[in-house]
């Protein structure tokens, strides 16, 4: 017991006195929710979310009912004159890194890991000649490396505009003209979308005849009217449309979707680390100050 003082007092802040800092509960808030936001971090923008997508959300959900359980603890705490600071301190630096990894992750995920994953589970074929394939033959196709003198016809491009302009061409071998235009290159704001104009990808790449596979849900069906767009003014017919970004090294490319997620996961865990250390600091100073 303290001299002039009793248990109560000893867990309470003194008036006009600094507070003995717990240095296990500072510890514990440096580093429990940026392990928790790392683990669910990284759960969303990974392969556990595109194999197990309903898990994914029931453990973001457990960790909303963990941030839950402790702040009716920390309100128990509080009813029986306790000291809740750190605990409430803990209640929202846990929230915090719940809804973050959960909204970053997912944003991970959509933009970078699940294109990667899509078309990694996607076939590849080579060699395919645009003027006698059909795009029900190569429907799985993922990446596609074209017959020699494939090229964008951009003299039949077509752009349709919803906000965006969705630009298309068809791809073509030499000067052929198929009985149906299935393989087409695409590309956003690359075309006027009121001439036959194409800029998209690596059009001017001499060495480019491979395609890696539109995987955008959102935007295929205004790929589907500008090629239906194209089908009117150029008299042409297009059965099965497969929409490809034009390129030269597709497995470069689709790389760069896999190597873009693992640096904005290492960003996230760093900055959030370094976020979350300036926070139980602030704490530190500012807990340690009242009286």
């Amino acid at each position: 017991m303290l001299p002039g003082g009793d248990l109560k007092s000893a867990t309470m802040f003194t008036p006009g006195k600094r507070k003995r800092m717990n240095l296990v509960a500072i510890l514990l808030n440096v580093f429990v929710p940026w392990v928790v936001f790392c683990v669910l971090f990284a759960l969303v923008s990974f392969s556990f979310h595109y194999q197990h997508p309903t898990w994914t959300w029931v453990f973001v959900v457990l960790g909303y009912v963990g941030v839950l359980a402790l702040a009716i603890f920390t309100w128990r705490t509080k009813q029986r004159n306790g000291d809740p600071m750190w605990f409430g301190f803990a209640v929202l630096a846990l929230f915090v890194a719940v809804t973050l990894a959960a909204l970053l992750g997912d944003m991970n995920f959509w933009y970078n890991m699940q294109p990667f994953y899509d078309i990694e589970n996607l076939n590849t074929y080579p060699n395919v000649d645009p003027s006698v394939d059909r795009g029900q033959q190569r429907m799985d196709a993922g990446r596609v490396y074209f017959a020699q003198d494939s090229r964008v016809d951009v003299s039949r491009a077509m752009g349709f505009k919803n906000l965006d302009i969705y630009c298309v061409a068809p791809i073509i071998k030499g000067s052929s003209k198929p009985d149906t235009y299935d393989f087409w290159a695409v590309g956003t704001n690359c075309c006027s979308g009121t001439s036959p104009d194409f800029r998209c990808g690596q059009y001017a790449n001499p060495r480019a005849r491979s395609g890696l596979r539109l995987m955008r849900d959102d935007q295929r069906p205004f790929f589907r009217l500008a090629v239906q767009q194209a089908e009117a003014a150029f008299k042409i017919t297009a059965a099965h449309p497969l929409f490809f970004y034009w390129m030269q090294d597709p497995v470069a490319e689709m790389n760069a979707y896999r190597d873009e997620g693992f640096k904005y996961y290492l960003l996230g865990i760093f900055s959030f680390f370094a976020v979350n250390l300036f926070a139980v600091t602030c704490a530190v100073v500012g807990f340690s100050k009242v009286g």
